[in-house]
């Protein structure tokens, strides 16, 4: 599914909102889910699942294009682990 059969999908669900109003809604859903996974390191949502920061250790790998061994620094991004309820209904 992409952004715009997202918004779509809402506008149909919900009346009296327009298409770009529904896009700001979609908008500000995510921003507000970001900033909460930032700041506080995790959002859950019952019945969905949890978006948790995960911190990678540096490790080392290789450059495809030489093949030389490079050392890739730590890092963090953002894992999902869905609640038994959203796995029920796969």
């Amino acid at each position: 599914m992409t952004k715009a059969e997202l918004i779509e999908k809402i506008q149909g669900s919900v009346e009296g909102l327009t298409k770009k109003q529904t896009g700001e809604l979609v908008n500000s859903v995510f921003d507000a889910l970001a900033a909460a996974v930032k700041k506080e390191g995790r959002f859950s949502y019952p019945g969905f699942g949890t978006f948790s920061v995960k911190k990678r250790k540096a490790r080392k790998g290789r450059n495809p294009r030489t093949g030389k061994e490079i050392t890739i620094k730590a890092s963090k991004t953002v894992a999902f682990k869905p609640a038994p309820t959203l796995k029920d209904k796969l």
